[in-house]
């Protein structure tokens, strides 16, 4: 622990003093006490490995423990593969870029979780022979169940049942889909969708800062149209240059109050291209190309790679995209 003097603000100038003009047994002198620090306030934040060095290396070595990430992207572009991902990093040792904690998924519906369990099961784990044993998994069917079962979450960051290790990754499996059909498109409604918003990210943050966690959402995008198309893309603005995936010009979806909640944005896009094959490449075949991009964060710079999807995980390419 480590201690500093905070004095406090004076009320007025005629009865300001220091601490040495206060008798030594005067009760005025406990404003002076020495305040305790926490030793781990001031170390470098401790992050959460990505699963692959490439991509990890492109946060600066992962997410960023008490903070809140956005994973968007277009269907089919690996959000939720990576999301599993984490799932596994999060049960890692510290010294091998994870938390040696146990996480929570949070679904729309559980319907599709059967689909997930069998990608999940083929992921390696060689450190955990039943890494399934060590992540929760909850259903919210709308903005105000997923307030609820963020709150019942806090019992799990202190302890969790079975003496399995303690709660430190929450991901939150589409953010979009939650809230999509909860409210209406007139003023009402958006104002209490807004404050929704807030709420919910909140929350995230404060459970990640309270306990050394890290919050993870993905959301889904929505395409850009009309003038915008030519210059800044509307609830994008604020963040450079537009997206573009699949060929369109794309925002994350629930606008700019949302954007403003988060702590990272990262964005996957695919675009399918035609490319030789055959011994002289005389034939055509489709193929995907992926890209992950850092689009704003608070520890590194707007930057992408590209990376590919396997049946052992999500791997990033050492090519950087110009």
């Amino acid at each position: 622990m480590l201690f500093s003097t905070v004095a406090p603000a004076s009320t007025s100038t005629s009865t300001s003093r220091d601490a040495d003009s206060i008798p030594q047994h005067h009760p005025a002198r406990d404003q002076f006490a020495p305040i305790p620090i926490p030793l781990r306030s001031l170390l470098p934040h401790s992050k959460l490995s990505l699963g692959c060095p490439i991509l990890s290396r492109l946060l600066s070595g992962g997410l960023p423990v008490g903070t809140l990430t956005e994973i968007s992207g277009e269907s089919a572009t690996g959000k939720s593969q990576l999301c599993l991902q984490l799932l596994l990093s999060s049960l890692l040792p510290p010294c091998l870029g994870g938390l040696a904690a146990s996480s929570l998924l949070i679904l729309p519906s559980l319907l599709p979780f059967s689909s997930l369990l069998k990608r999940l099961s083929r992921l390696p784990s060689p450190l955990h022979p039943s890494p399934l044993d060590h992540i929760f998994v909850a259903s919210a069917h709308s903005p105000d169940h997923l307030m609820m079962l963020l709150y019942q979450a806090d019992r799990l960051f202190h302890k969790s049942p079975s003496l399995m290790p303690p709660l430190r990754l929450i991901v939150v499996d589409s953010i979009a889909a939650i809230f999509r059909s909860e409210f209406d498109n007139n003023f009402g409604d958006l104002k209490a969708r807004t404050g929704m918003f807030f709420r919910v990210a909140a929350k995230l943050k404060e459970q990640a800062s309270r306990f050394g966690a890290v919050a993870v959402v993905t959301n889904q995008v929505v395409d850009v149209m009309g003038p915008e198309m030519a210059g800044d893309v509307g609830n994008n603005h604020h963040m450079g240059p537009a997206l573009l995936s699949s060929g369109r010009m794309v925002a994350p979806a629930m606008g700019l109050s949302w954007a403003n909640c988060v702590n990272t944005r990262i964005f996957l896009s695919r675009n399918d291209e035609m490319a030789a094959v055959g011994v002289n490449g005389e034939d055509m075949a489709a193929c995907t190309r992926r890209s992950m991009e850092v689009v704003f964060a608070p520890h590194v710079p707007r930057s992408s790679c590209e990376f590919v999807i396997r049946k052992d995980g999500v791997f990033g390419l050492d090519i950087e995209r110009q």
